[in-house]
């Protein structure tokens, strides 16, 4: 069950590849209160009522939420009361909140149920003993977001006013939160693995305990019904692992453009056969691998043309006012000949991976930790902190399933100078690639995009490059072939380990600054209102012109097997995307694409005809 859609914003289920047919969207409006000297617990917030409203899931920063409160707020409070459905009686309910920026903590009917840190990943109370079916709950939240502490803020800015890459802040409940009965002895989040090689899947399926005569069914099927069933023991085991075989004449994989997804349904079973709980979820029978300096997909090199999307909303900020905007935002790369995004510097909403692998359209992952140091005071970035790895992790274990990830980026721009000492910074980052590694070794790992790569043995290596001038782009990415490629530097000095013939590529290129409403100074060089890259193109055939020959160069090169280009949509001051921010056209989108058609050099190398399908 849900609340009518009318009233709920964001009403869609919150978690597709893990679905439960009852569940209750507490999305709406809740009492909410900004705590400015963070001392609402000394002042009893957990007991009483709050000030004001918000519409949850949107931050108090938006539009959306009704307050549109864009300064520092240290810490936020929230509460609202609600009826647990009386037909869950025998089971208990689990309180999911999607994400919450930044230090959480949840009270329920006066009892603390759960603390959490990191703003970008999801977290859990278990309600049990403390309210039951039938019963009433009074959740309330305390957000925790102070300026000057060190967390992993992506692009919030930590001045008051937006500036450069830094745009406005997101403070409090930014994702859905929801209720939702499970049984006692019930399944976790299933892990399923394609195997390319053999046609199958493998499925873990967790369980929060065992008993004696329980096992595990799963089923496997597509649009003609079910094609593969796999049934094991769940007394002995935390974590069964069944291995499901596609016959081959249901084999369909999964591919850029094509996002075929196989129905996949895990039961746990007591010991009289009766379905004690079920989920439903779906794969992709898809496989990423590694030859020399091609990246394969199905074993095939697929040329990755994809576009940094950021993933923010004028009105919602960090939250997409509707799930047809996720949808949107894909449709809007792949008309401009996109075939993937990395999806930078925030956690998409597990939504976004939805539709992204039903639509075969590739991401990379990616943590918002965007100029990390290794120490010193806080400046316009953040600090590295313990929880930039648990962040990770819990981000690992929520998206490990989705097909649409064919590479992890755990830091980006990571700014940290080689010195005679191993730094916090190094440390992070190389337990970050290898906690990544361990978690899912199937898909390739770069250890940082741009500057300071430090993991010697990192599967993938890349640069950001933002020269403008076709020719000089051209001559610096020229080395690759001979084993030098472009590294990035920093205050004039390399702060990179050696290059080891990895994969490469240019991870972020482009930023073509243009906007032709946007207020600029006569030599296009005032960046307050507007910026970009570079200087400022004059007219949109001065830009068609420029990305041809930026684009041109990578697809050029043989040795290169993708790109990133930067942006999808402008956000905020930073107006260099191929689109508005209110995703709006400003340019002419077929020339785009129509540069993006033809195959890359790495493709050609392996046989493809010179039009590429993207």
């Amino acid at each position: 069950m849900s609340l009518p859609t009318s009233d709920v914003p964001r009403p869609e289920y919150p978690r597709p590849q893990m679905v439960r047919p009852d569940w209750l969207n507490l999305n709406g409006t809740w009492q909410f209160e900004i705590d400015g000297g963070d001392s609402g617990l000394e002042r009893g917030l957990v007991e009483s009522d709050l000030a004001g409203e918000i519409t949850v899931p949107f931050a108090p920063e938006s539009e959306l939420s009704g307050v549109g409160n864009v300064d520092f707020m240290e810490a936020v409070w929230y509460r609202r009361t609600v009826t647990i459905p009386a037909d869950w009686a025998g089971k208990k309910a689990l309180l999911h909140f999607g994400a919450v920026d930044h230090d959480t903590t949840v009270w329920v009917n006066g009892t603390e149920v759960v603390r959490h840190r990191g703003g970008f990943s999801p977290f859990t109370a278990d309600l049990d003993g403390v309210a039951a079916p039938g019963e009433e709950a009074t959740i309330v939240v305390r957000a925790r977001d102070p300026r000057h502490t060190p967390q992993a803020r992506g692009k919030q800015a930590t001045k008051f006013i937006n500036s450069e890459c830094n745009y406005t802040r997101t403070t409090g409940i930014w994702q859905t939160v929801w209720l939702e009965p499970v049984p006692h002895v019930h399944l976790r989040r299933p892990r399923i693995t394609p195997d390319v090689a053999t046609s199958s899947f493998t499925v873990v399926a967790p369980l929060s305990n065992n008993r004696p005569g329980f096992s595990v069914r799963v089923t496997v099927g597509d649009a003609d019904g079910a094609i593969a069933t796999a049934t094991a023991r769940a007394d002995v085991d935390l974590a069964p692992s069944l291995r499901l075989e596609v016959p081959a004449d249901r084999v369909h994989l999964w591919s850029a453009g094509d996002g075929h997804l196989y129905d996949v349904t895990v039961e746990l079973l007591d010991a009289d056969g009766a379905v004690v709980d079920a989920v439903d979820s779906y794969a992709g029978l898809r496989s990423v691998s590694i030859d020399g300096k091609r990246i394969l997909i199905n074993g095939k090199p697929v040329f990755q043309r994809l576009v940094l999307d950021q993933g923010y909303y004028p009105d919602g900020i960090m939250t997409a006012p509707t799930d047809d905007a996720l949808v949107r935002d894909i449709e809007l790369s792949l008309e401009a000949g996109f075939n993937g995004a990395r999806l930078h510097q925030k956690v998409f909403e597990e939504r976004f991976l939805y539709h992204a692998d039903r639509l075969g359209y590739l991401v990379w992952g990616e943590f918002g930790d965007w100029g990390v140091g290794g120490g010193g005071p806080i400046t316009d970035h953040q600090r590295v902190t313990a929880s930039f790895t648990t962040q990770w992790l819990e981000i690992l274990e929520r998206d490990v399933s989705h097909p649409s990830i064919v590479g992890w980026c755990p830091l980006n721009e990571t700014w940290q100078v080689l010195h005679d000492r191993i730094t916090d910074l190094d440390d992070v980052m190389r337990g970050m690639f290898l906690a990544t590694k361990l978690a899912d070794p199937s898909r390739p790992v770069l250890d940082t995009s741009g500057y300071s790569h430090r993991v010697l043995e990192t599967d993938v290596y890349d640069s950001h490059d933002y020269e403008q001038d076709p020719a000089k782009f051209r001559e610096n990415q020229a080395g690759l072939a001979d084993g030098t490629p472009f590294l990035n530097t920093h205050d004039g000095r390399t702060i990179s380990q050696g290059y080891a013939g990895q994969p490469y590529f240019v991870s972020e290129y482009g930023g073509i600054w243009w906007n032709p409403e946007a207020a600029a100074s006569v030599d296009g060089t005032d960046r307050a209102e507007s910026w970009g890259y570079g200087q400022r193109v004059q007219d949109e055939e001065e830009f068609q012109v420029r990305f041809a020959g930026l684009t041109d160069v990578l697809l050029d090169d043989e040795d290169m097997f993708g790109y990133c280009y930067t942006q999808l949509t402008d956000v905020f001051q930073e107006q260099n995307g191929i689109y508005r921010f209110d995703r709006s056209t400003k340019l002419d989108v077929d020339r785009v694409r129509a540069v993006q058609q033809r195959a890359a050099a790495i493709e050609l190398a392996d046989g493809a005809t010179a039009d590429a399908t993207v």
